[in-house]
């Protein structure tokens, strides 16, 4: 006689039975194929930087410029006042053999400038008017005082310094030439004035008449 089935125990146990069967049909299963994971994206191309725009070039402050080339030539009146009498004759003599630079540059002419500056200055401290220094001071200067550029202002001031100098000079001289002239002709009066004085004291003070000779006895 089969024996009694309890329902309740027949469900659980198929329950079971079927989750077995799931769980070892899922083992047996080949595991399914991974997907590769995706390749990483290429990383973009370096885009270059642009080229940095070359900076514009700075122009030089005029003032600034102005400014330097008063202080250089005031530097340069102060070492020539410094020296003694002996000193200022030797950089006379050395600058009258020395010649100015030459050139087409800008250094050249910067430096030719500053040389023809400097020689001003001393052909003014030294002044030998047999010489014609200060004529030569002024022939220095006068282009550069003409000239547009940064030493135009302080050549100006030089230019009007040595004409200053040679007007006084010449009304020096004017004065002299006239003292001598006065001289000469105080001298001149001085001289017929003493002539006059002799023709006086000879009309007052004559000469004595002179004795006649006494006759000759006859023989």
């Amino acid at each position: 006689m089969p024996l009694p089935i309890d329902p309740r125990r027949y469900r659980t146990a198929a329950s079971l039975a079927a989750a077995t069967l799931l769980s070892a049909c899922a083992w047996l299963q080949p595991p399914a194929a991974t997907q590769p994971a995706p390749a990483p994206a290429p990383a973009p191309a370096p885009v270059p930087a642009p080229a940095p725009s070359p900076a514009p070039s700075a122009e030089p402050d005029p003032a600034a410029l102005a400014d330097a080339a008063a202080r250089q030539v005031l530097a340069a009146h102060e070492r020539l006042r410094q020296l003694s009498a002996a000193e200022l004759a030797r950089e006379y003599l050395a600058a009258a053999e020395r010649p100015l630079p030459a050139g087409q540059d800008a250094a050249t002419a910067t430096t030719a400038t500053a040389a023809a500056m400097e020689r001003a200055l001393l052909l003014m401290l030294v002044n030998r008017p047999q010489a014609g220094d200060l004529a030569r001071a002024a022939a220095l200067l006068e282009p550069h005082a003409k000239t547009p550029g940064p030493w135009r202002a302080v050549a100006q001031l030089l230019l009007a310094r040595v004409q200053e100098q040679r007007r006084l000079e010449d009304q020096i001289d004017k004065q002299g030439q006239q003292l001598r002239e006065q001289q000469r002709r105080i001298d001149q009066l001085a001289s017929q004035l003493e002539a006059l004085k002799a023709i006086e004291r000879s009309l007052n003070n004559p000469r004595p008449a002179t004795p006649a000779p006494a006759p000759r006895p006859a023989p």
